[in-house]
């Protein structure tokens, strides 16, 4: 019998906050507020999807947005702050950094200070009373101008910390097909100068001009997927060099249409070259698939041993921001995992 991959210890570095919705929970959601979801978020869920082209990201960003409609307090809020880290505990995720775009919910509890505080005092409660320890990620979106990015990076520097309870990172995530690169540096700048972890998307949507347009602009510590990347050697090797950690998300790459079947992911690539990865769950709520189906479509699908499974672990501990007590406890639990016989 092979290890459990639920029990290996690890890090938990790219979900998104209405994304990591479980599917009851959303429905919950909308009958407490009076609101219809799609049939994808009830009957036909989960939804089969494809954002190779605008129509199906439309279709994508249609069913994130009702999803995303349905938060409308603060006790939503706190609920998939806690739920998040519950579930990323029965997975053997140790940290969690969880994205979060407060303008999205800001108007229902009076603007994006407040919807980012709850979030934070929640992820602090959560760290205390829950086996995983959650940090917050915030992130600008793409669609919006670079000008809201810079107003998002000033507020999540004021709240920079490193430990649980804290905004330990600044992202960009929606449609990387949208906007320009290069425009959202100074807000990465902002963020860099107080000492967050730059971790924008790339190379998930689009190919490997787009991930080193990133790395030129923005100097990231860690690429949102960046899987495309392998489509040019010149690029894969850069990624390599830099040392700058990919947060490849298997299930969701496939959900999304990005490769036809999980066997055409291309992670057993990017790690022969060196490049530190952290396997994360991406939009659980859309996929259908979480952080745990993650570890097994490396293993059952790619081929990993558990010794490399361990060393994913490993990595995603690594690339984390999680204090090197947390760290350091999670990697020797990976160790004590791999020793256990199969």
């Amino acid at each position: 019998m092979p290890r459990p991959v639920e029990s290996l210890p690890k890090a938990h570095l790219h979900l998104h906050f209405t994304g990591s919705m479980r599917v009851e929970t959303v429905r919950d959601l909308a009958a407490k507020h009076h609101l219809h979801l799609p049939d994808a978020l009830t009957t036909g869920w989960p939804p089969q999807l494809s954002a190779r082209d605008e129509r199906g990201w439309f279709r994508f960003q249609r069913l994130y947005d009702a999803a995303r409609a349905c938060v409308r307090d603060e006790a939503d809020l706190r609920r998939i702050v806690r739920e998040a880290a519950q579930d990323d505990a029965a997975e053997g995720s140790r940290w969690l950094e969880i994205q979060v775009d407060p303008t999205s919910y800001a108007p229902f509890v009076g603007g994006i200070t407040p919807a980012l505080e709850i979030v934070l005092d929640e992820a602090a409660a959560a760290s205390r009373e829950e086996a995983t320890q959650v940090a917050v990620v915030v992130a600008a979106s793409r669609i919006r101008h670079p000008l809201d990015a810079r107003t998002l990076a000033r507020l999540a520097t004021q709240y920079a910390g490193d430990g649980p309870g804290a905004v330990v990172g600044f992202g960009l995530s929606n449609d990387e097909r949208r906007g320009v690169t290069g425009e959202f540096a100074p807000a990465f700048a902002l963020a860099r100068r107080a000492g967050l972890a730059l971790v924008p998307h790339a190379g998930e949507l689009l190919g490997p001009a787009a991930v080193e347009a990133t790395l030129d602009a923005m100097e990231p510590d860690r690429l949102g997927h960046g899987v495309r990347c392998v489509e040019e050697p010149r690029v894969l090797e850069r990624v390599a060099e830099s040392g700058v950690a990919l947060e490849v998300c298997p299930r969701s790459n496939v959900a999304l249409g990005v490769y036809a079947s999980p066997e055409d992911v291309p992670l057993r690539t990017i790690v022969e070259h060196g490049i530190p990865v952290a396997l994360g769950a991406d939009d659980p709520l859309l996929f259908g698939s979480r952080l745990t189906e993650q570890y097994e479509t490396a293993r059952d699908v790619l081929g990993f041993t558990d010794e490399e499974l361990a060393e994913l672990a490993r990595g995603s501990l690594r690339a984390s921001r999680a204090p090197s007590a947390v760290r350091e406890a999670a990697l020797a639990d990976v160790d004590a995992w791999l020793a256990t016989p199969a």
